[in-house]
């Protein structure tokens, strides 16, 4: 039934902790969360006898009590997961109240209600649908007049039938997709049911749904590019090769180039047969697949240098399907073949172990880590770009609870799958700082999930009261820059802490490149150029809009100096107040396709143009500066924030501007 899931969740935690308080006397049991999920299954015996069969359900729960709400002050008594308890009812409608109990005394407490009727199920409505996430997954709901539960039998060789309180969804995945005839059948205290019969197609989803991961920014030295929107890819003179094995389409998914193989065996490509690419310099090869769910299978990819000599195959493993698998293989995996040499490799071929019906792949690249390292600044913070893994990073406030990261194409970020909604705070991420009373402070990171979700990001208290300030953020499936104004008027602590609950929504949950400051938040409009050159001008010529690019959906501000002059022959501004005699922060992106300075900074738009700037070397990859800026002897109403870029040749692209008062 479907409640055993509940159980056999309750089971695990309780087998994990035993594990745990082996493996750590130190385990802080305060740190478990409340139990969650608390609630009942109820089945009704056919009679009119009122007897109702109750069982808890819930999650991180050692023990229920069952108050019956029948007027008699009776309960269950302590019910371990899994148990049940009977009640005798009258015919009416009953708030039973379920208390669950954690393993370190927290308990949750919630009201249930139920109707107990003799008569016999009317006005049955049921919906069918397919799910729209998960292959080949049923998802019905049933509600009816007078029914406390609903059985479903979905029709499989199996007979699966499952039994479920009445309007609540039961779900149940097919072995294979087709036609199964679903009976749902409603109950009460009657001997009499209602049913209800559907011949029902199950669909299994055939192509991904959303995107695959976006690539980090590499120097155009680092990449050799096959096939990806996020970079130049090379030019594959044969694609697919007439001697391939595949049905093969060129199409798009969420906006990304795909590319979409049908019943594949193996497929070629050839970059070229005079030269070939050279790739000896890459340390990595990166690929992404998609493959439906329920597929078990191994891809493999083969490099062929037909100049000098030899071929080398290395397995991206056993697949996995459903959602898009991110593969990074060490180029090392190759030296097992007998290739001469890696500078010329004229041939690639993606092999499948078994016929695939359908494979999507993106993202095909090999890459090597860059020289160059970034200069991201997190401010009042220590590792906010995760580089140095979970160092800073805790869970809750325990300074032992190292926080989860994952590395992805070289990048490192912080990763928790919710896979149960709860409390916000059940699930968290924070780094302890010193947070001053009376201070207002500017929060940015990155994130973005699997799902669009909301997760609440804020500054507090790392013990009681727990004071804070903080707000719930919406996010999306796409990496995305947030920044939220925070103000410590009624707290402030030497071990406060930057918060990031995330429990009360279920999805995958990641953060990237947090950063801390003081101040009163980002004075910018149109920071991140999505609304393209809005507020951006070129000088102080309110009608010279600024010139922008769109690239891979990312608009940002880009032009090309041809000829070396006076810094300020071309520059990029925003008018916005600034106030003498106070100090900004100033964040940007920058990037060229040359190793070039820019000068940066705020001043005035009209004559004396006082200012405060500084020179900037910016490289070809694209990497965050934050500059401290002080407005000594001017200020206006029209100031601005300036770009000057005229004194050196190259392109310049500038993306995700702030300036924050200090």
């Amino acid at each position: 039934m479907k409640h055993f899931k509940y159980i056999l969740s309750l089971f695990l935690i309780i087998t994990a902790f035993v594990a745990c308080q082996q493996d750590d006397d130190l385990l802080d049991l305060n740190a478990i969360a409340a139990p969650t999920n608390v609630a009942a299954f109820t089945t009704i015996a056919q009679g009119n006898s009122g007897i109702v069969t109750i069982t808890p359900t819930g999650e991180n729960v050692t023990s229920f009590i069952v108050y019956y709400g029948d007027g008699s002050e009776t309960d269950s008594g302590v019910l371990n997961p899994g148990e049940s308890t009977e009640n005798a009812y009258l015919e009416g409608t009953y708030d039973i109240v379920i208390t669950a109990s954690g393993i370190n005394g927290k308990t949750t407490t919630v009201a249930q209600t139920i109707v107990v009727s003799f008569q016999a199920p009317e006005n049955l409505v049921v919906t069918i649908e397919n799910d729209n996430a998960v292959s080949k997954q049923v998802n019905v709901t049933a509600t009816a007049d007078f029914a406390m539960s609903y059985d479903v039998d979905f029709g499989d060789a199996a007979g699966t039938i499952i039994t479920t309180n009445i309007g609540e969804v039961t779900s149940f995945v097919y072995e294979a997709a087709g036609t199964y005839t679903i009976t749902v059948t409603a109950s009460s205290g009657s001997v009499d049911t209602i049913s209800y019969s559907e011949a029902f197609e199950v669909t299994e989803i055939l192509a991904p749904l959303t995107a695959a991961p976006i690539p980090p920014s590499r120097v155009a030295e680092d990449v050799v590019s096959i096939f990806s929107d996020a970079y130049t890819n090379i030019t594959l003179n044969e694609l697919p090769t007439d001697w391939s094995s595949t049905g093969f389409e060129a199409t798009t998914v969420a906006g990304n180039n795909v590319w979409r193989f049908t019943n594949l065996d193996f497929v070629g490509m050839v970059s070229n047969y005079d030269n070939g690419i050279d790739i000896s310099a890459m340390e990595m090869l990166h690929i992404d697949y998609w493959v439906p769910s329920g597929t078990d299978n191994e891809l493999l990819v083969k490099i062929v240098n037909t100049i000098d000599g030899g071929e080398a195959v290395e397995s991206l493993g056993a697949t996995t399907g459903g959602s898009w698998q991110s593969i990074d293989v060490d180029m090392t995996g190759f030296d097992d073949g007998d290739l001469a040499n890696t500078n010329k490799i004229t041939q690639i071929l993606i092999d499948a172990d078994i016929v695939e019906d359908i494979v999507y792949i993106d993202n095909f690249y090999f890459y090597k880590q860059s020289a160059t390292t970034g200069s991201f600044n997190d401010g009042l913070l220590t590792n906010g770009d995760f580089e140095n893994g979970s160092n800073s990073w805790i869970v809750g406030v325990d300074d032992t609870a190292a926080a989860p990261v994952e590395t992805n194409s070289g990048n490192t970020y912080y990763s928790y799958d919710v896979t149960s909604a709860g409390n916000s705070y059940d699930v968290n991420l924070s780094q302890k700082v010193e947070i001053i009373q009376g201070n207002t402070y500017t929060l940015t990171f990155n994130a973005w999930s699997d799902v669009n979700r909301a997760i609440v990001a804020g500054i507090g208290l790392s013990a009681d009261p727990w004071s804070n300030d903080s707000q719930s953020v919406d996010i999306t499936t796409t990496s995305t820059t947030y920044s939220i104004t925070l103000s410590a008027a009624g707290f402030g602590a030497i071990d406060a802490r930057v918060i990031f609950d995330l429990g009360a929504e279920v999805g995958m949950v990641n953060i990237d490149n947090v950063s801390l400051i003081i101040g009163t938040g980002n004075t910018v409009i149109n920071g991140d150029f999505e609304n393209g050159s809005d507020s951006w001008i070129i000088g102080v010529d309110d009608a010279a809009a600024a010139p922008v690019v769109t690239n891979s959906g990312n608009t940002f501000y880009s032009v090309n100096v041809e000829a070396e002059g006076n810094s300020y022959d071309v520059n990029v501004s925003q008018k916005l107040e600034i106030i003498q005699g106070n100090t900004y922060t100033l964040t940007f992106d920058a990037w060229s396709d040359v190793n070039r300075s820019v000068v940066a900074g705020i001043g005035l738009s009209a004559d004396p143009w006082s200012n405060a700037t500084e020179t900037v070397a910016i490289t070809t990859t694209r990497t965050t500066y934050t500059l401290t800026l002080i407005a000594t002897d001017f200020g206006a109403p029209d100031a601005r924030i300036l770009f000057d870029l005229g004194a050196e040749i190259g392109t310049v692209n500038i993306d995700d501007v702030t300036l924050s008062s200090n």
